[in-house]
């Protein structure tokens, strides 16, 4: 892919599509990280003097209009982070006032645009709404990893219309994930949590072929405990996917790949701060119990399999972590492959947003090798597929290596 050295951006126009679908409560930014992330392209295109229009969703309004999902409140936070410089924003982003903002912008300065999905064209990837976008600038830049396993207008459409590049977090992005499947020093390993196999079926299928080790933990776990007869009480769990699970099993032993599962949990009567914990074997949970988190002897098991690799991938949280004391096995599995990693014994790459908000609250997101801002794009990228957006780049990028050599 292009990178932003490799497109003329001096004084040029810049439409930067970003990922700005950040936790906000009361309308204020909770989780400053990814407006932090893209600080890198912010600068480089200040310093060349850019006018730049970012662009970005906001969770699901419809295709419609919702106040509430108004992109107004980043504006402050974005402004903050950059040390206080003004933002303006744009009260649409396609139309005559997007491109009456536009035309307001000097060299250096930096303009919001509203909502992409108050627009129903931008989910359905609509050429002519690329078209609309493309035509407030001059170049447009990519900086939205976290987005780019869509195929939507601003993420696909707009590389049809301008001269494209990849910001300087995609970039970042698609180099270290890479490098998981190129080059990773092995033995490798995967931690994968959550709560549904479903939702990660293809993601396991693919990770026990690659990988060395897969460590499963939270409710997931528990249809493998399940399909393999284990009591599991009234634990959250898919007994449709039993076969899946077995088979899934299987290949692993085919592809001399180690599932470990949990071998003890701590069981409780129904999930809440309030209730009453008790420790057992996973051979012993009780017929009213709940699988709430993964107990001690199994985040000692994990992590003697942990200290065994070179490379560990980490995505979702191996316990309900919103609840304490339910949180308690993650965060220590977070200190455990933090101490490996400041230790240099370890490479350790963490994404998804609950696997964030984790480490976050274990005071530990600096101390991963990589966090990366995704969490679909991550889990799609880790199965092996290709993601729109990065495919539009590469095709723009050899498009353009194409006209060179012809000339």
């Amino acid at each position: 892919m292009r990178q932003l050295e490799d497109i003329n951006v001096t004084g040029k126009t810049v439409l930067v599509r970003v990922d700005l679908n950040v936790p906000m409560t009361g309308g204020k930014v909770t989780d400053h990280t990814r407006i932090r992330r893209l600080l890198p392209t912010l600068n480089y295109l200040m310093k060349k003097k850019s006018r730049i229009v970012l662009m970005s969703h906001f969770d699901r309004p419809g295709g419609k209009f919702v106040p509430s999902l108004s992109l107004a409140p980043l504006v402050d936070a974005i402004s903050d982070a950059l040390g206080g410089k003004n933002i303006s924003f744009g009260v649409d982003c396609i139309g005559p006032a997007a491109h009456d903002a536009v035309k307001k912008l000097k060299a250096g300065d930096i303009l919001l645009l509203e909502n992409l999905r108050f627009h129903p064209e931008e989910e359905k990837g609509e050429k002519r709404f690329a078209h609309d976008l493309a035509s407030l600038g001059d170049v447009y830049v990519n900086d939205a990893f976290s987005c780019s396993h869509r195929a939507h207008a601003s993420i696909t459409g707009i590389t049809e219309f301008l001269p494209s590049a990849a910001g300087r977090l995609m970039y970042e992005e698609v180099e270290v994930l890479s490098s998981i499947f190129s080059g990773a020093k092995r033995p490798i390993g995967a931690i994968i949590g959550g709560s549904k196999v479903s939702s990660k079926l293809e993601l396991l299928e693919h990770l026990v072929e690659t990988m060395d080790t897969l460590i499963i933990g939270g409710a997931m776990a528990n249809t493998f405990l399940y399909a393999q007869g284990y009591p599991i009480g009234k634990s959250l769990h898919e007994p449709k996917l039993k076969a899946a699970a077995l088979r899934i099993l299987k290949s692993a032993k085919k592809h001399n790949c180690t599932v470990v599962l949990p071998e003890d949990a701590v069981v409780v009567r129904q999930i809440s701060a309030q209730a009453e914990c008790k420790i057992t074997g996973i051979d012993a949970i009780p017929a009213q119990g709940i699988i709430a988190d993964v107990g001690p002897a199994t985040i000692e098991r994990f992590g003697t399999e942990i200290a065994r690799c070179k490379t560990v991938i980490w995505n979702g949280p191996v316990g309900a972590f919103e609840i304490s004391p339910f949180d308690i096995s993650s965060v220590n599995l977070a200190r455990i492959i933090a101490k490996l990693t400041t230790a240099k014994k370890l490479r350790s790459i963490a994404g998804g947003g609950d696997t964030m908000a984790a480490l976050s609250h274990a005071g530990l997101s600096q101390s991963f090798s990589y966090m990366s801002t995704a969490g679909g794009a991550f889990l799609e990228w880790l199965e092996g597929k290709t993601l729109p957006g990065v495919a539009v780049l590469l095709e723009a990028a050899g498009k353009s290596r194409k006209a060179k050599a012809s000339h």
